[in-house]
C-alpha cells in the first residue's frame, strides 16, 4: 500500500529519547548556554524530579535563564527541550506547583511553549531581517526547529487533558509547534481546540498565539482583539519563578 507523503514522513520521524538517555548520552559541558559551558545543566536537569515542587520550579526558572535568556536559542536549547518534552508523563510532572491547584506538568508545557515561541516563524522572520542567513542549513535555530515534529508528539496527548491548566498550555505549545511543514495535517483538529482557547482563556498571550494560528492557516475568527503586535513581551518561561510566591 502507498502511503501519503505525511504519512511516510511521519514514519521515519524518530521517536523521543527517554530523559534517561538524554541526560547519560549528552555532552553537556561541550554546549553552549547563555553564560558558558553546559556543564552545570544535570544537576539543574535532575531538580526537575524532585518530590519538593518548590525545587522543581525554581530548576526550571534556571533552564530559562541558561538555554533561553533573552529569548535565544543556544547549543543546549534543544537537549533541554527534549529532557522537559521527555518528562511529561513522568510521575514527577504531577506534583502540585506551590500555592496552586496546578500539576507541574502545566509548567512543563509552558516552559516548551515559550521555548518553541523562541524559535516560532513569528520570531525568526523578525529576527532575519536584521541577522539574514539566521535560519541557514547547520545553524543552531535551525536545528531546534527540526525538532519540531519530535516535540509535538511529546506535547499532542495532553491538549485533551482533563486538567485546564495542563490542556490550555499543551495547545498552545502544540500551535506553536505546528508550524512546521511535515504537520499541516494536524492543523485543522488544533484549530478546534484554538477557538477553545479564545471562548474561554483569559490569558492574552494565549489566546494570541492561538489567533495568529487561525489566521496563518486559513481559518475564519472572530473580530479583532486589541492584542499588542510585538511579541517580545513573551519573557523567557515566565511561567517558573512566580510560582514560588502566594498569588495576591
Amino acid at each position: 500500500m502507498n502511503r501519503s507523503l505525511p504519512e511516510a514522513e511521519a514514519a521515519l520521524e524518530p521517536d523521543l529519547p527517554s530523559y534517561q538517555v538524554i541526560l547519560a548520552e549528552t555532552d553537556w559541558d561541550s554546549l553552549q548556554t547563555a553564560f558558558g559551558s553546559g556543564a552545570d545543566l544535570p544537576g539543574v536537569l535532575a531538580r526537575l524530579l524532585e518530590p519538593d515542587p518548590r525545587v522543581q520550579v525554581s530548576a526550571l526558572s534556571d533552564l530559562g535563564e541558561l538555554v533561553g535568556h533573552q529569548n535565544t536559542i543556544h547549543e543546549a536549547t534543544a537537549p533541554v527541550a527534549l529532557y522537559v518534552a521527555g518528562l511529561l508523563t513522568h510521575p514527577a510532572a504531577m506534583t502540585l506547583r506551590p500555592y496552586r491547584n496546578v500539576p507541574l506538568r502545566a509548567t512543563l508545557l509552558n516552559w516548551l511553549a515559550s521555548t518553541a515561541y523562541d524559535a516560532s516563524d513569528e520570531t525568526v522572520g523578525h529576527t532575519e531581517r536584521y541577522f539574514p542567513g539566521f535560519l541557514a542549513p547547520g545553524a543552531i535555530v535551525a536545528a531546534f526547529r527540526d525538532l519540531r515534529p519530535m516535540l509535538y508528539r511529546a506535547v499532542e496527548p495532553f491538549v485533551r487533558d482533563s486538567h485546564e491548566d495542563v490542556r490550555e498550555a499543551a495547545v498552545v505549545a502544540a500551535l506553536i509547534l505546528a508550524e512546521h511543514p511535515t504537520l499541516a495535517e494536524h492543523r485543522d483538529h488544533l484549530a478546534v481546540h484554538a477557538r477553545a482557547i479564545l471562548d474561554v482563556s483569559s490569558d492574552d498571550l494565549n489566546r494570541r498565539v492561538a489567533r495568529k494560528a487561525l489566521e496563518a492557516w486559513g481559518h475564519d475568527i472572530p473580530d479583532p482583539e486589541p492584542f499588542r503586535e510585538e511579541p517580545w513581551g513573551w519573557g523567557p518561561h515566565s511561567d517558573s519563578r512566580g510560582d514560588l510566591e502566594p498569588p495576591f
